[in-house]
C-alpha cells in the first residue's frame, strides 16, 4: 500500500496553502492525500470555554471542507480527512510516521517570526522521523503561482488574519517553474536529504541547485562534492544539477536561493537536546527564519 502525503491542518491561513501544496505533491507522487487536524482540550489554559469549543468545531469542520474543495480540483486523487485527539506535536509525528512526508501550514510568518514561529511546527520538526515540509501563507510559490501578500491571509497593514475556508490558493504556473534547492554539508552529507531533493526535482522535471559551504581549497571541495553526488547522478540521470559554493554564509545563500524555488531541502542531523527539547541546528534555524519557499526538513534515519 502506498504511503500517503499527510497535511497537518491548524487554525492558520498557511494551513490551507499547505493542503493545496500537499494535494499537488500527492498527485506528483501518485499517492493518497491525508488531511488531519489535532485537537486537545485545554481545561487549565487562559482560553475561554467558548474559545475551546470554537477550536474543537474548527478541527472537525475545516479538514472536511478543504478535502471537498480539493476533490473538485483533483478528481482522481484519493483524499481522506480526519481529526486526531491529543497533543498536536505528538499526533502529527504519529501521522508522519505513517506517511511519505508531512506538510504543515504555518501562519503569521513574514520576516518577524519565520517558519518556526509556531510552537507546534517547531516541536514537530524537531522530533518527527519523516520529512516535514513547512508551507507558509502569502509565500511565493513557483508551483501554485501564489504571490506574497496576494492571498486572503494579509490585510493592508501586513498583519495576518484568518480567511474563509473557500478562499484557495491560486493554481498557476507550470510544474517545475522553479528549481529545487538543497543544502549539502560536505563534511557529513545527508544521504536522506539528497535523495529527497533528487526525487523532488525528478518529479517536477526541475533543475536541482546544490549549495554547499566552502571550508577547504576549492579543488578539494569540488572532488568531495562530485564523490557525494555521483550515486545520485546515476540514479536520477534526468535531473539537471547546478552547483554553487557559498562562501562563509551558507544559510543566507540557501534562503536567498529559495526565492522563486519550488522547494528548499535541508538535512537534519543528530539532534541535540537542551532541557529536554530537541534542537535542529543553527544553520537550519536561520534558513527557516529567512526562506520564502516551502522548506523540507529531512531527518537522518
Amino acid at each position: 500500500m502506498t504511503r500517503p502525503v499527510t497535511v497537518g491542518m491548524n487554525n492558520t491561513v498557511g494551513s490551507v496553502s499547505a493542503a493545496y501544496w500537499g494535494a499537488r505533491e500527492a498527485s506528483l507522487r501518485n499517492a493518497p492525500l491525508r488531511l488531519v487536524s489535532a485537537w486537545e482540550w485545554q481545561p487549565y489554559s487562559r482560553a475561554s470555554l467558548d474559545s475551546n469549543e470554537m477550536a474543537e468545531q474548527w478541527s472537525r469542520r475545516v479538514p472536511v471542507e478543504t478535502a471537498a474543495e480539493l476533490r473538485s480540483r483533483y478528481p482522481g486523487l484519493e483524499i481522506t480527512a480526519e481529526r486526531l485527539t491529543g497533543p498536536p506535536p505528538q499526533m502529527l509525528c504519529r501521522a508522519a510516521a505513517e506517511s511519505q512526508l508531512l506538510a504543515i501550514g504555518v501562519g503569521g510568518l513574514g520576516g518577524r517570526t519565520g517558519f518556526l514561529g509556531g510552537s507546534v511546527a517547531s516541536a514537530t520538526v524537531s522530533v518527527a522521523e519523516r520529512p516535514v515540509v513547512l508551507v507558509g501563507s502569502g509565500r511565493r510559490s513557483a508551483e501554485h503561482g501564489v504571490g506574497e501578500g496576494e492571498e486572503h491571509g494579509e490585510d493592508a497593514s501586513g498583519d495576518e488574519h484568518p480567511g474563509p475556508v473557500g478562499a484557495a490558493p491560486v493554481i498557476g504556473g507550470p510544474v517545475g517553474a522553479g528549481p529545487v534547492v538543497v543544502g549539502v554539508d560536505l563534511g557529513r552529507p545527508s544521504e536522506e536529504a539528497l535523495g529527497f531533493a533528487f526525487e523532488a526535482a525528478s518529479l517536477r522535471s526541475a533543475r536541482l541547485d546544490v549549495i554547499h559551504g566552502r571550508h577547504r581549497p576549492p579543488a578539494r571541495d569540488e572532488e568531495m562534492l562530485q564523490n557525494t553526488l555521483a550515486p545520485w547522478f546515476e540514479r536520477y540521470p534526468d535531473v539537471a544539477v547546478r552547483e554553487h559554493s557559498a562562501i562563509g554564509k551558507p544559510a543566507r545563500e540557501l534562503a536567498d536561493a529559495g526565492t522563486g524555488a519550488a522547494l528548499v531541502v535541508l538535512g537534519l542531523g543528530t539532534r541535540h537536546h537542551l532541557k529536554g527539547v530537541a534542537r535542529i541546528g543553527h544553520m537550519n534555524h536561520a534558513v527557516l527564519h529567512r526562506c520564502s519557499a516551502p522548506v523540507a526538513v529531512v531527518p537522518r534515519r
